[in-house]
């Protein structure tokens, strides 16, 4: 935690993000803001864990401008690196099978046929510059990794709230 916090070696973006390293820079804030604020829980800096929690939490949630999570908020993604949410949907009312998918359906233009709500991307850049590309899996992957500590860091926000 020292490391992310204000000071420490990890360095931020302009717009507030403690960033560690390009390829999904949001997973690093996430998953530090899980072990915050199960250190806050435990008595442990809880103000300011909390408060430094909320605040990556609040970043990726669209405090800043836009919105790093597909289907929520100001101008979210649309078109995460994610296989299966860029296939062509299933027409099940027309009574046909679903279409096969493949790798030209990942590289496709536009954004993906099936909205993955609620799926944390990988971020924005070291200067806060996202561009909302598919083919850009630096910034554009959607991993467990990067959403399993998001998911939890908002359940430990939900926790905390009017208690810190």
């Amino acid at each position: 935690m020292k490391a992310f916090m204000p000071g420490g070696s990890v360095s931020y973006t302009p717009k507030g993000l403690a960033y560690r390293d390009k390829w999904g820079a949001l997973r690093y804030a996430a998953n530090t803001a899980l072990l915050g604020l199960i250190a806050a829980k435990d008595g442990v800096q809880q103000t300011s864990f909390v408060n430094w929690a909320r605040s990556q939490i609040h970043y990726m949630l669209g405090d800043t401008g836009r919105s790093f999570v597909v289907g929520f908020g100001v101008n979210p993604p649309n078109a995460p690196h994610h296989a299966s949410s860029s296939c062509p949907p299933c027409n099940w009312s027309q009574g046909s099978s679903c279409p096969v998918c493949g790798w030209q359906h990942l590289s496709a233009a536009g954004p993906n046929p099936s909205v993955l709500y609620g799926a944390l991307v990988g971020g924005p850049d070291q200067s806060d510059n996202f561009v909302n590309n598919r083919d850009d899996y630096i910034l554009n992957e959607v991993t467990t990794d990067y959403n399993a500590g998001f998911q939890s860091a908002l359940a430990g926000l939900q926790y905390f709230i009017g208690k810190v």
